[in-house]
């Protein structure tokens, strides 16, 4: 076997699963590396066994130990490179070191028992990550595949889907895939969430045909769509507004965004649908906007975590951001930039949405201070509006749009 690392896949059939060769590199090494599950599928074998627990890296200090001097297999479950250990081991090792061998995947078992196509599905792990941002990741997808694990199970992912009102998804289980005890079958996502599964489960969810959802494209959606406190105005950044800032913020699918003084949380919505993969947090001193921050994260499906703060109260315990918009200060204008402009990420931009000439130079002071260079752009939006059949303009207020970016 030479020097080489071999990671081999492994089903719920065990060592029956296996090919012959496979097979036969697991009789003949002297190491025998993985899951206990998949270990206890080979009761007979006379080598060393090493259980993987603790994590990867004192896994892959064991591993150092052996692989050199000794023949040695790692069996991972299904296929090692699909959410799997062997992406790890072989930049650890190197791919001259590491040969593996992959079984068919969960997902690849999955779709077979539905008899659909998934080279065209939305493939996520939820094993041993947060669901929060699943909605945005997933809407308007025909076909999902979601791996479980014991903290995001079946019932757990249809109550999630159901509160932000995802009921064009029916969900397609599959229990113990490949085993003796194989059990898949089709759930509404209310009988899910009441339902109970076994451990190893894979959830495929499809579109039902004929089912009608809100479609959204693009980005800066009209006002009106968005719940927001009346007959008071100014409390949502304008369409016109919004599609500057989101340009300016230039967001990437994993960003980490501050939208701080949110609102009606019009901002963080739409960006928690640019930044799918990232995090948006949207703070708001005032509670009676809260609702309406509610109302509008589920009905654009935008899963932003909302926090009920003062700026920069309740930013030390925040991540890191990529992008941070300030549409409201409450007088802390100053040190909100500082702060911000500190934690800032390479690279990340701080914007700022004024309706003052104070404001305006508060902001482009700030950022002066804190290392980040201030551009402006002025907007003065007209909408048009009908009179007698025929249109005329009705201007906007004035409103200025400040950024400062790090490099």
């Amino acid at each position: 076997m030479g020097n080489l690392i071999y990671v081999i896949g492994i089903g719920e059939d065990g060592a029956g699963g296996l090919t012959p060769d496979s097979l036969s590199k697991v009789n003949h090494s002297e190491v025998l590396l993985g899951g206990e599950r998949q270990l206890n599928f080979f009761s007979g074998y006379t080598g060393e066994k090493i259980v993987l627990q603790g994590g990867l890296k004192p896994f892959a200090e064991k591993l150092e130990e052996v692989w050199r001097e000794r023949r040695t297999v790692v069996l991972a479950s299904g296929d090692p490179l699909f959410y799997g250990i062997a992406g790890y081991l072989v930049r650890k090792f190197g791919p001259e070191h590491v040969e593996v061998i992959p079984h068919y995947s969960s997902v690849q078992l999955a779709f077979a028992r539905l008899g659909d196509s998934w080279q065209d599905a939305e493939l996520i792990s939820l094993h041993g990550r947060p669901l929060q941002g699943l909605a945005q990741r997933i809407d308007g997808k025909h076909k999902v595949a979601l791996l479980t694990d014991g903290s995001n199970t079946p019932g757990v992912i249809a109550a999630y889907l159901r509160e932000f009102g995802m009921t064009e998804y029916e969900a397609f289980v599959c229990e113990r895939l490949g085993g003796a005890e194989e059990l898949c079958r089709f759930w509404t996502l209310e009988e899910m969430e009441r339902g109970s599964f076994a451990a190893l489960n894979v959830v495929i969810l499809r579109r039902m045909p004929g089912t009608s959802i809100p479609l959204r494209r693009g980005f800066a959606y009209p006002d009106g769509e968005f719940e927001q406190r009346k007959p008071e105005k100014g409390l949502i950044t304008k369409r016109e507004v919004r599609a500057l800032v989101l340009s300016e913020l230039n967001l990437s699918e994993d960003a980490v965004v501050w939208d701080i003084g949110s609102g009606s949380g019009a901002v963080a919505a739409e960006c928690a649908r640019i930044a799918r993969l990232g995090k948006v947090y949207a703070l708001e001193k005032g509670a009676e906007n809260l609702p309406n921050m509610e109302a509008n994260r589920r009905k654009f499906r935008a899963d932003f975590q909302i926090i009920h703060a003062k700026a920069p109260l309740g930013l030390a315990e925040l991540p890191d951001p990529d992008a941070v918009f300030i549409g409201g200060s409450g007088g802390e204008l100053a040190d909100i930039i500082a702060t911000a402009a500190a934690r800032l990420r390479p690279e990340g931009r701080i914007v700022v949405g004024a309706i003052t000439v104070e404001t305006l130079h508060g902001s482009m002071e700030a950022l002066r201070t804190a290392g980040l260079a201030p551009e402006v752009t002025m907007l003065q939006a007209s909408r048009g509006k009908p009179i007698l059949g025929m249109t005329r303009f009705d201007g906007m207020n004035p409103v200025y749009v400040i950024s400062g970016r790090k490099g």
